[in-house]
């Protein structure tokens, strides 16, 4: 059934948006879908797990807009369906991944492996690393490794992976 799924997702496009105002409850779902598996650990009722987590994402939108001027915060569609959210920092030294994240029907289906690959081509073409903190324990981290990521740095629970492109081979002449 999965595999049927599949092709039937390959054949809508997927592309980026603008977040808006309106998207603000779909932003706080994904937010909230990655960390279901932490929640589940916790003995709260479900208001407190709400609250909790709509304080965290409150947080993690201001520290985004505080720290990084100049992102692009983007929605994921599948056609016209919201998937997901991609955000992303554009530096002159590198293009920073802040956050790439899918809801969780949408993983593993091969949307955020295509996602990466585009950055990575647009980052290749500009002779640019790109970068990512990925939580120690994520699932994702497989991802990024299999794609050419490696551990630049470890920054308490987070690993900085970075992916750089191969550098651009001369052309010798061998004739002569």
């Amino acid at each position: 059934m999965k595999a049927h799924a599949n092709r039937e997702r390959k054949a809508v496009p997927i592309h980026l948006r603008a977040i808006r105002a309106e998207d603000a409850e779909f932003l706080l779902a994904v937010y909230s879908s990655t960390r279901a598996d932490e929640m589940r650990l916790v003995n709260w009722d479900e208001a407190q797990k709400e609250a909790f987590l709509r304080m965290q994402f409150n947080a993690q939108t201001r520290y985004y807009t505080d720290n990084y001027p100049g992102a692009e915060f983007q929605i994921i569609q599948l056609g016209e369906q919201p998937i997901g959210r991609l955000y992303i920092h554009r530096r002159k030294n590198e293009l920073r991944i802040m956050d790439i994240s899918l809801l969780p029907e949408y993983r593993g289906n091969g949307i955020g492996s295509s996602l990466l690959n585009r950055i990575m081509a647009e980052a290749a073409e500009n002779a640019l690393p790109v970068t990512i903190h990925v939580e120690r324990f994520n699932s994702a981290l497989r991802l990024y490794e299999r794609l050419g990521f490696c551990m630049a740095e470890e920054r308490g629970v987070y690993f900085l992976m970075k992916w750089t492109p191969a550098p651009e081979l001369e052309e010798y002449d061998f004739a002569g």
